[in-house]
């Protein structure tokens, strides 16, 4: 078998991705041209506009665009006729000559096809995975068996990616004129593009005679339009036979053999002369001795797990492993990783090592019953007139002080117990109103519930100076509550990762995990929804929260779990000025049961490729951390080794910026699972722990040090950057749920959740 990895390329006589033809820039006629015909189209390249020039004829425009290492270029362009590609729907695909003479083709997503997300998400998942390959496997000899992308902007009006010509012609032109050896080749060499795809997480479902090129020498795959990473859902793309019956049916997770199936349809057409049916082994499959191997190997299995790996049936084929004298190379964010897995250690050991399954933490001791405040008159009274006859009675002196009720009714505002009354339920009207709700009449218990819904109960606790506020009755009248509060200094994403969870909740992204929500109080949730969720769906930037001078709730709901009692969760959004500051606003922290910690990319990351957003965006690096991180751990009380109890997430927003790291690609690029995986929790707590200790100074992982209990995310809660007051092409978060749902397991919340490795109690 001849070896794949080191194809001649002498290309067909002609054709513009030659580095032979005259119109290729890298055409040995210019000596200030560099002769690699593989080298990037980047700011280093001769044609590249540094500074904007006028169109020397209105036949040019400039395009502006990112390289695959995310550097912003300008070229003078020219463009040719728009055709409509095989296979995907709502994009235009164009040739187009950059400066003077690079070729390259456009594959755009045209206005009229933006209205549907899938369509630009399909685009988006063909970037990431197009820059995946370049940046792994671009520098590689056998990195030519894929198509080579030049750039991408998923941001313009017409998002688009651009791609260096391809060279040779497609398989289904070279029926009947391939001989034994080439069709060796071509076998051997489609083995080892699908070991690379797997290598990097990556199912193509696109291998067909049609999209499948041969020179003569090498063959090289079309543009990754369709692919999938390894593990996630199928869904139904390809025909008979060249997909696999699994693949066409959109069953079960993508798997890299899915690849090897249409492989195995391709060497058979190339042998035999025809297509199979393609639903298992071809009937005549014994009738052709250069198959024989590879059915016996199992590759003509309809279900993917029947059928060999990659590297297996290049070993069969005995084609050299590219991938096999890198397999000890060491990932540079190993040392880190055992950081993070010496630093669990540090903590279990400080906490006691609590032991698997033990219960939420709680205050080591009740709190002692609050004094008693002198009587004056509340809102209550000035509702309901009287005195003291409304409010309730102290006990007398020579009796026995009742203790306080449990933590789960404290009031989470002013942090005191309050008891169910119902002579201090209040609805509020349009205007905010307080009107007083007397349900004493009323016998049909329907109509209670129903009202009782809708309640508010006034906080017994409020004295002069203090700002009255209310709790939702269901607040009061349900299980035990959960009250959990974002962290984070102005500007980093607060308000947006709280809208774009609440709106994941509102879509059913909790029931997969056995969980029911419902609104807490539901004129304020939809109040919430209509003025913050909706507009983020809409694409709207949503405003910075303001600073208060009481922290309330932003929106609560009831989770439930099973035939479990319902549970109160409340979010409290407070502005980045008021968390930096030491002040009575931030008073309820110390009563806060959980909380998510949220990192700004362009304040914590040492990344060349954030400075032009930071410059834009007008925010600067900060080696010394959040200052909001800082002030509220300092706030928190401290247990058991000097750790803080309440359970953590510290969740890395706008992943997005940096999506084309390998390792936040890794998690971003996915879905989240469809069920409670701690083993997935901590490897991506492991990994976000390594990437942050890499690129920021240690301040950025404070709330991992010093909280028990913290794991680590990478999030999107709106996928992209603003232009003005808008999203251009909406919001689209990305595993906003993550931190949510491990919060849930930490707090005893999450049917089936076991604690996590590594977490103490």
């Amino acid at each position: 078998m001849t070896d794949p990895n080191h194809p001649t390329d002498p290309g067909p006589q002609g054709d513009p991705g030659d580095p032979g033809h005259p119109g290729d820039p890298n055409h040995p006629r210019d000596p200030n041209r560099p002769g690699d015909p593989n080298r990037p189209i980047g700011p280093d390249h001769p044609d590249h506009l540094r500074e904007p020039v006028p169109p020397s004829h209105p036949y040019y425009q400039e395009l502006e665009f990112l390289t695959h290492r995310e550097v912003p270029v300008r070229f003078a362009v020219r463009y040719g006729e728009d055709h409509q590609p095989p296979g995907r729907p709502g994009v235009l695909a164009r040739r187009a000559i950059l400066g003077a003479g690079s070729q390259v083709l456009q594959y755009r997503l045209v206005t009229s096809a933006q209205g549907d997300p899938h369509a630009y998400g399909l685009l988006e998942r063909e970037v990431e995975a197009a820059v995946a390959l370049e940046r792994r496997y671009g520098g590689a000899k056998f990195g030519a068996v894929f198509a080579r992308i030049a750039g991408f902007d998923l941001t313009a009006a017409e998002p688009f990616v651009l791609y260096r010509p391809p060279t040779g012609r497609p398989l289904s032109e070279w029926a009947g004129r391939l001989g034994a050896e080439d069709q060796e080749r071509v076998t051997g060499q489609l083995a080892m593009a699908v070991r690379l795809l797997a290598e990097a997480g990556l199912v193509h479902r696109a291998i067909a005679p049609d999209t499948v090129r041969w020179d003569g020498a090498r063959v090289r795959l079309c543009e990754p339009y369709a692919v999938l990473r390894a593990g996630e859902p199928r869904e139904p793309f390809g025909g008979a036979p060249w997909a696999s019956p699994e693949q066409r049916a959109g069953q079960g997770t993508a798997d890299p053999r899915d690849d090897l199936w249409s492989v195995a349809e391709l060497a058979y057409t190339l042998i035999a002369g025809r297509p199979d049916r393609g639903e298992g082994p071809p009937a005549d499959l014994a009738d052709y001795r250069r198959l024989a191997a590879l059915g016996q190997s199992g590759l003509f299995a309809a279900r993917a797990a029947d059928r060999p790996h990659p590297a297996e049936l290049m070993r069969l084929l005995h084609v050299p492993d590219p991938l096999a004298t890198g397999a000890g190379a060491a990932d540079p964010l190993d040392r880190w990783r055992t950081a993070y897995d010496q630093q669990i250690a540090r903590k279990r050991a400080a906490s006691g090592g609590a032991p698997p399954g033990a219960a939420p933490h709680r205050e080591a001791e009740e709190p002692p019953p609050p004094a008693q405040r002198p009587t004056r008159p509340t809102l209550r009274d000035r509702i309901f007139g009287g005195g003291d006859s409304f409010r309730p009675v102290a006990p007398p002196l020579p009796e026995p002080v009742p203790l306080p009720p449990s933590r789960s009714r404290m009031c989470p505002h002013c942090l005191l117990p309050v008891e169910y009354d119902e002579r201090l339920l209040v609805t509020i009207d349009t205007k905010g109103n307080r009107i007083p709700l007397d349900l004493s009449a009323e016998r049909r218990p329907g109509h209670v519930a129903d009202a009782l819904r809708k309640a508010y109960h006034l906080c017994p606790h409020t004295v002069d100076g203090d700002e009255e506020h209310e709790l939702p009755v269901p607040y009061l009248t349900n299980g035990e509550p959960l009250s959990i509060a974002l962290v984070g200094s102005s500007s980093v994403g607060k308000t947006h990762l709280l809208a774009a969870m609440l709106g994941e909740v509102e879509l059913g992204g909790l029931e997969p995990y056995g969980l029911k929500c419902r609104p807490l109080n539901p004129e304020a949730h939809r109040a919430y929804l209509r003025e913050r969720v909706q507009s983020l769906k809409d694409g709207r930037q949503l405003g910075r929260t303001g600073q208060q001078t009481f922290a309330r709730f932003a929106d609560g709901l009831l989770v439930q779990a099973g035939a479990a009692q319902p549970r109160p969760v409340v979010f409290f959004d407070l502005a980045g000025e008021d968390l930096a500051q030491d002040g009575e606003v931030g008073r309820f922290l110390m009563g806060v049961d959980a909380f998510v910690f949220v990192l700004d990319p362009l304040r914590a990351l040492r990344l060349p490729g954030l400075d032009p957003v930071r410059e834009q965006s007008g925010l600067r690096r900060r080696d010394l951390g959040d200052e909001a991180f800082s002030t509220v751990l300092n706030r928190i009380p401290r247990q058991r080794g000097g750790l803080v109890a309440a359970p953590a997430a510290l969740a890395v927003n706008k992943s997005d910026l940096v999506r084309f790291e390998p390792v936040v690609d890794r998690w971003l690029g996915r879905a989240l699972p469809g069920r409670h995986d701690p083993a997935a929790l901590r490897d991506e707590s492991r990994d976000a722990y390594a990437f942050l200790a890499q690129h920021a100074s240690a301040a950025w992982l404070k709330p991992f040090d010093d909280c028990a209990d913290c794991t680590l995310h990478f999030v999107a809660a709106t996928g992209g950057q603003a232009r003005g007051d808008r999203f251009p092409h909406g919001a689209r978060p990305r595993r906003v749920l993550a931190p949510l749902l491990s919060l849930f397991a930490l707090c005893g919340l999450l049917p089936g959740a076991e604690p996590t490795e590594g977490i103490v109690r």
